[in-house]
């Protein structure tokens, strides 16, 4: 394979797929960059000017330049394709010369070799593409390293995905909050603070861009999904250029879909970086407090809704493409529970604060209720749904979302174990989706949204389905998949997620650190130890996939990036978490005595409460 790579980069000149050889230290006098010649931190401008810009160079999307090319190269000579053989040639004044020591070299000038000497050199590529990389931890720190952005010459975030064999990048050289998360932890765990406090100001400035799809603009506090730093040149000097940062909010996104995660994950962040690094000073800064106060107000924003649970649309999440979770999707309720919690911990109190929290307090009462209570689902609660009686017109009615017994599918009653249970994954009138959404329960177990009877259940039921759930690489992001008939209507027949496959039941490795940051919660770290050895057979083989394919994992992702930098970052989590179990602290949020005294008197009045025009403004079916 090496040698074949070497013949192809000798003829064609692209960038050097290994992107362990795209570090400064190998390529630095070999690599031609599109110049930053001048930076700036103007983030203000037409929009509809940088709507025209075009990158010519990301940071991974290094050009190589032959030396028969550049003159530079020819001074310092060229490395071979495993880039660690020498020069592939030597310079001289007048000509370049084959280098006899490189084993490429001799392809270079028509030599025949044998296919002895071509497993030998296939070999010895191979066993060079691991110098840097002692281990399997010592490779992603460095790949993840080589995934940073730069911004006016500070680092503020990854990228996506370093995939250099890729043809069609989309938007995977763009910096993702929900992406950048696991990053930010394994750096905030390491004692990397700078690319952290960078990112969460640099958002926060994006957050007051101005957001406008077909004339009209969602609310301000809506932050951004992705960003990607623009070199551009200045109108009054053709030969001068500065960085800019360009914000996504859905507009330019698949589906146009409003990344309703966002927000949420840059309050949790926002919560580690101070509980790692003990610097309240940046949660402290007026502009970061108006910011998370504009996040929590579009979330709590009245609405015709009777449920206390986040309404949104389809694709607003991890799950960014249709997969029929619209509606109240737990992944989005738990982070939303975790983020309040965590906005409570943090805001100041100062003028405008007191109602924000008042409000912010209601909703957690009603949201933990409401989620431990209907959302739940194990053998006995799925009995009692077998046997529920429906149209019950009554304040008192047992079966208040008038679910059907026959929604209950035929999979799920041969497939739930006798120990243990998960909390499903929407909940709506008339409507339960009874599949095992994995971001969704971890976090819930995180963030205390579930109880402790529930959590240690959720990682019982794990255990019980591990062959299903785990299998050949962790974890599945949902189970079962949606096939036939039913991935058709409720997919619209999308040929990405076709059944076992991306969204759709395929298994990502990224899932890593939200399942151990929940085992050590509950005290039962083998779980996650067991998770990442599978994971570590594989995950460096097979060049960090984004996802694998098929019910037991077996394939990689059939248009699975490779080097997917969440990923990289999600192992490096789950090991380091696993070694210093005390600082997964920086997520977990702590069970709340006010709530469980509320829970306790919401169990007892809810099936009494009678209709009134007095009481609260704002109510919601607990």
């Amino acid at each position: 394979m090496a040698i074949a790579e070497g013949i192809l980069h000798y003829f064609s000149g692209p960038a050097l797929w290994h992107p362990i050889l795209q570090s400064d230290s190998v390529l630095k006098s070999n690599l031609s960059y599109s110049g930053f010649l001048t930076c700036t931190k103007n983030l203000k401008g037409s929009r509809g000017k940088r709507n025209l810009l075009k990158f010519d160079s990301c940071y991974r999307r290094i050009n190589y330049v032959p030396p028969w090319r550049s003159s530079r190269a020819k001074r310092l000579g060229c490395l071979s394709s495993d880039g660690l053989n020498g020069p592939l040639y030597s310079s001289g004044d007048d000509e370049f010369k084959p280098n006899s020591n490189d084993v490429n070299a001799n392809l270079h000038v028509n030599e025949v070799i044998s296919s002895e000497k071509l497993a030998a050199a296939a070999a010895k590529s191979e066993k060079a593409l691991r110098v840097n990389a002692d281990s399997i931890e010592d490779e992603a720190w460095e790949l993840l390293r080589e995934s940073i952005v730069y911004y006016c010459g500070s680092p503020v975030g990854t990228i996506a995905a370093n995939d250099p064999t890729s043809t069609s990048i989309l938007n995977y050289d763009q910096v993702f909050i929900r992406d950048f998360v696991p990053s930010a932890m394994a750096f905030l765990l390491k004692g990397e603070y700078e690319i952290v406090r960078n990112f969460i100001l640099h958002t926060l400035q994006l957050q007051s861009w101005e957001k406008t799809m077909d004339c009209h603009s969602p609310g301000q506090g809506l932050m951004p999904a992705s960003f990607k730093v623009r070199t551009i040149a200045l109108d009054s000097d053709d030969s001068a250029t500065e960085e800019v940062l360009d914000p996504d909010f859905g507009e330019a996104a698949i589906g146009r879909v409003a990344p309703v995660d966002s927000g949420l994950w840059w309050i949790i962040m926002l919560r580690a970086y101070g509980k790692c690094t003990g610097d309240l000073s940046v949660q402290e800064r007026i502009d970061v407090q108006t910011g998370m106060k504009m996040i929590l107000k579009l979330c709590l924003a009245d609405g015709f809704d009777m449920f206390p649970t986040l309404l949104v649309t389809d694709g607003s999440c991890m799950i960014d493409r249709r997969m029929g979770i619209h509606g109240h999707p737990l992944e989005i309720q738990a982070l939303f529970y975790s983020a309040l919690l965590c906005a409570r911990e943090m805001l100041t109190t100062e003028d405008g604060s007191d109602e924000i929290i008042r409000a912010l307090n209601s909703r957690l009462f009603a949201l933990s209720f409401h989620i431990r209570e209907y959302y739940w689902i194990d053998m006995r609660k799925l009995n009692e749904i077998y046997r529920y009686k429906t149209e019950e017109y009554s304040f008192d009615a047992v079966n208040k979302f008038n679910i059907y017994p026959e929604q209950i599918p035929p999979w799920l009653a041969e497939w739930m174990p006798e120990i243990g249970g998960y909390l499903i994954g929407n909940l709506q009138p008339a409507h339960m989706d009874f599949r095992f959404f994995s971001l969704g329960n971890f976090w819930s177990i995180v963030s205390n949204l579930a109880t402790p009877t529930q959590s240690h259940a959720i990682l019982d039921f794990v255990e019980a389905k591990w062959a299903d759930l785990v299998a050949d690489m962790p974890f599945k992001i949902c189970y079962p998949a949606l096939e036939d008939q039913e991935w058709r209507i409720v997919t619209g027949g999308d040929p990405k997620n076709t059944p076992w496959s991306y969204h759709n039941a395929g298994s990502w490795p990224t899932l890593l650190w939200q399942l151990t940051v929940a085992c050590i919660k509950m005290n039962r770290p083998e779980i996650a130890e067991k998770a990442v050895k599978i994971a570590e057979q594989r995950l460096s083989r097979d060049r960090w996939p984004e996802y694998y394919d098929t019910k037991g994992a077996r394939f990689i992702g059939k248009q699975a990036r490779m080097f997917q930098t969440w990923s990289i970052a999600g192992y490096l989590v789950a090991k380091l978490l696993l070694a210093q179990p005390q600082k997964a602290k920086i997520l977990i949020n702590e069970e709340d005595l006010d709530l469980v005294n509320a829970f306790s008197s919401i169990s007892a009045n809810s099936r009494s409460r009678k209709r009134s025009r007095k009481g609260h403004k704002r109510s919601y079916i607990v």
